[in-house]
């Protein structure tokens, strides 16, 4: 095999290993979007619950509630104790 077609597998590989990393940058972006999402919803959820005697608004940890402050993060917090106020 002589240098040309090293270089060209080579090539040929760098080009190929470019292509993956920009396809899997884009989910990679997002599934980072939605943990700093959850991170931030969580320490809100935990304020609000730690303040609970304060405040009286106290929300439960379950999978509801994870689920909405997970995705939205801390507008989901304020949806939910929108939604508890309203129904109470």
């Amino acid at each position: 095999m002589d240098i040309t077609a090293i270089a060209i597998a080579v090539l040929v590989g760098l080009a190929l290993l470019a292509a993956a990393a920009r396809a899997c940058s884009a989910p990679l972006k997002l599934l980072l979007k939605v943990g700093l999402n959850t991170l931030v919803g969580l320490a809100a959820l935990a304020v609000v619950n730690a303040t609970s005697s304060f405040t009286g608004v106290a929300l439960g940890l379950n999978l509801f509630n994870a689920l909405v402050v997970g995705v939205l993060g801390a507008p989901g917090l304020v949806l939910l104790i929108l939604v508890q106020w309203v129904l109470t």
